[in-house]
């Protein structure tokens, strides 16, 4: 999920701070970020809330955020 790291990052976040507020590991936060690990959907869904895009913007299926 490469978006998920560009979104961190033009927020300004370390994946530490980004993990401790979605209160999820840091090794799995690490792993969505680098395709390893799917989230489940409700993850998906905190986390496209957090960053106010879509779930398909997110996850690559669109552009439109």
């Amino acid at each position: 999920m490469n978006r998920l790291r560009e979104l961190r990052k033009e927020r300004g976040l370390s994946q530490d701070r980004l993990a401790n507020e979605m209160s999820i590991n840091i090794k799995t936060l690490r792993r969505y970020e680098v395709g390893e690990h799917n989230p489940r959907v409700a993850i998906l869904i905190e986390l496209a809330d957090y960053f106010d895009v879509s779930i398909d913007y997110l996850v690559g299926r669109s552009d439109v955020r």
